[in-house]
């Protein structure tokens, strides 16, 4: 049965549509923010997958370019693989639905968001999120939701909520929240150095506006949602918990994982496994979930020695972070280089300048994102974490954490007029125990100012875990955690930022929410800790951005002309400005308001090209001299080339104080001669004399 259910949300009208379309999805819901169209649908399988220890979630984000007026590229004419930004977004709807589902949940469960209409007034991806939440809630999937989602901007200091396409272009702050009806459950931001009081002040302003959401889907379950489904328990069977203990003690385990080495704690478990194998080898039912049944005592016994003792695998203090070191120019002939290394957590950054026409064009659903000139992309091969897969390309993990150390270096950039160029950064996962995406911030921040790049601050990252009991009160915030921490624990809450503010968060976490308490612990723990990052690791390997871009970076200057006088410099057919390349061996980048970027590695070879685009662009004026070639030769005169579309004339009187017989006396074709610019008359012929000009 249809059914049409209506709010307003930050001045405009949400609508949700539902039993209208998809009906055969475990729940659907089309949604309507203003004329933003997304159908979110939500579907399980009738049973759970055989031979695996996770929750099978799927989110997908498909971005239709009909839903802008477009025609996709390429020669399929058709929508390819998944944009950066659907990827993105299918994390930031991933991470708030993932821990709302029960722990021992194995059917799988597809969250499908197919962009329809796009009004740039309206955000798509916060649609999307908000129908995921929606059409999973009324299904008869298990879910303890509802959850919502708000998007919060800052202009001139003031909150800005669920800002439209032109409102985000000059916010200081992209926010996302994620709530259910007591906690936040999910924080993903971007910002422009906001202080930290600020950021939790808009992070629980959106809080407070996703409880109305909440109220209102609430309402659409009461009328529309179906009883939720039985399913087959995959949890671990007690019986086999109590026989794993009467073979493995608490203190064996406990000796077994508590190290500061990630290799020797993985053998210590081999070894359990290997034990606990031979003694239930008669029992296939438990040889299927003992690999999980080893990784939940592993995990109780960290968390439990953790929470009552403040005691860590590694042994540090709570708020400890793992042995610093960093250094730079540790690649040759690279325009940039860096290495950062925290513990067992290693990242080279690389980093690479070029002309701002190769910057990476967009083409996606934002009108405004045609193009972006800083670029951070992330690797992590297998043999970081001692495993031999074979490399892929990048997954959406990949994308993800390079995004986020892209986020936190994005507003400490130079301007395109203050640093003409393009710039590429690569963070090589070396070895990965905990937060590489971090440890890629600090890197990358590095091998920019090492690469000559004049960011405006030094930015570092940090993660700070968490470990909670059975009360809201009973909690360990950890700094710096290690893997087995991020595996174990509860949360995953990176910040980035200056010392003036934060850049960045993302905060993942595995729990029904988080108390105000435990956020305002977090972002305060991480503040602390990047600072100290700064002045004890990243200041002493490199304290400022280098004056000049290295030796082996392409140097850039740049002029500006008027747009009107474009199609000079470029000529018929691009003859003047292919000329121009030829002759100097420089490239030369021109945008449509007349700013012309000269690249090259010879200073000589790009003062040769201004000279002439400037001789293209700057009017002749009379009385001034100028320099060029001889072009051709007639009895009266001798023509010369002032600038590739300007050539004046000699004439023969003019060639020498005394009497010329020959033209070819004096100045021969392709030769360089300074003249004198004595006339230009009404048909713009340019009169010209040597003899003046001496």
């Amino acid at each position: 049965m249809y059914k049409k259910f209506e709010m307003e949300l930050a001045g405009r009208t949400l609508r949700v549509d539902v039993g209208r379309v998809a009906k055969q999805a475990n729940g659907a819901a089309l949604m309507h923010y203003g004329d933003t169209v997304v159908l979110s649908t939500a579907t399980a399988s009738e049973k759970p997958r055989e031979g695996i220890d996770f929750f099978p979630l799927s989110v997908e984000y498909e971005e239709k370019l009909y839903a802008v007026g477009k025609i996709p590229g390429g020669f399929n004419r058709r929508e390819g693989k998944a944009s950066e930004n659907a990827i993105l977004t299918s994390r930031v709807i991933d991470r708030p639905m993932r821990p709302l589902f029960p722990k021992d949940y194995r059917n799988d469960v597809t969250l499908n968001n197919m962009v329809m209409s796009v009004d740039p007034e309206c955000s798509p991806e916060l649609t999307a999120m908000l129908g995921s939440a929606i059409a999973t809630a009324i299904s008869d999937i298990p879910f303890d939701g509802p959850c919502a989602t708000t998007q919060v901007g800052m202009i001139d200091g003031e909150f800005v909520f669920n800002p439209n396409a032109t409102q985000n272009l000059v916010s200081d702050l992209k926010l996302t929240v994620a709530s259910t009806r007591d906690k936040v459950i999910m924080i993903e931001a971007g910002a422009n150095e906001v202080p930290e009081a600020k950021m939790i002040e808009a992070i629980y302003a959106a809080h407070e506006l996703n409880q109305k959401v909440i109220a209102f889907i609430d309402q659409i379950v009461a009328e529309c949602g179906k009883p939720k489904h039985e399913y087959t328990s995959c949890a671990v069977p007690e019986e086999l918990f109590e026989a794993i203990k009467a073979i493995v003690t608490p203190e064996q385990m406990e000796t077994a994982v508590f190290t500061d080495e990630k290799q020797v704690r993985e053998e210590n478990i081999r070894q359990i496994k290997d034990k606990l194998e031979e003694a239930f080898a008669d029992n296939e039912e438990w040889l299927a979930v003992l690999d999980e049944a080893v990784y939940q005592y592993q995990k109780k016994t960290v968390r439990k020695m953790i929470l009552k003792d403040h005691k860590r695998p590694d042994g540090r203090q709570i708020t400890q972070i793992r042995p610093l070191a960093a250094e730079t120019d540790i690649i040759p002939r690279v325009h940039g280089s860096a290495m950062f290394t925290r513990g067992q957590t290693q990242i080279c950054n690389v980093v690479t300048l070029a002309p701002l026409s190769e910057a990476q064009k967009l083409d996606g659903l934002d009108e405004n994102a045609t193009s972006k000139r800083y670029m951070h992309h992330y690797n992590f091969p297998s043999y970081s974490v001692g495993e031999t897969k074979p490399s892929r390309g990048p997954g959406r993990r990949e994308i993800g954490h390079g995004a986020l150390a892209e986020r936190a270096l994005v507003p400490v950039l130079p301007s395109e007029e203050e640093f003409p160029y393009a710039i590429r950064s690569v963070s090589e996962t070396f070895e990965s125990n905990g937060s590489t995406s971090m440890a890629s911030t600090c890197s990358s921040c590095m091998a920019l100012m090492a690469a000559g790049v004049p960011i405006k601050k030094m930015v570092a990252g940090i993660s700070c875990g968490l470990v909670t009991g059975e009360t809201d009160d009973d909690y360990v915030l950890l700094t710096d955690i290690q893997g087995l921490e991020d595996f174990f624990g509860d949360m995953d809450f990176k910040v980035t930022g200056t010392t003036e503010g934060i850049t960045a968060i993302q905060m993942d976490i595995k729990i029904h929410g988080l108390t105000r308490d435990i956020v305002e612990g977090a972002i305060a723990r991480c503040r602390e800790a990047r600072l100290f990052i700064m002045d004890t690791c990243m200041k002493p390997a490199i304290a400022e951005p280098r004056a000049e871009v290295g030796e082996f970076a392409p140097k850039i200057i740049q002029t500006v002309v008027d747009p009107e006088k474009i199609g000079e410099i470029i000529g018929q057919r691009g003859k003047t400005i292919n000329s121009i390349i030829e002759e100097t061996g420089v490239k030369i980048d021109i945008d449509d308001e007349g700013r012309v970027s000269i690249c090259g590695v010879e200073k000589a070879s790009m003062e040769k090209a201004l000279k002439i685009i400037r001789s293209i662009v700057d009017p002749i004026e009379v009385g001034q001299i100028y320099e060029g070639k001889v072009v051709r030769i007639m009895n009266f005169g001798a023509f010369v080339e002032l600038s590739p579309n300007k050539d004046g004339l000699i004439h023969i009187s003019k060639l020498s104080e005394n009497r010329v017989n020959k033209v070819e006396d004096v100045v021969n074709i392709g030769d360089t001669v300074k003249v004198k610019v004595i006339e230009i008359d009404r048909m713009g012929k340019i009169s010209l004399s040597l003899k003046d000009a001496q």
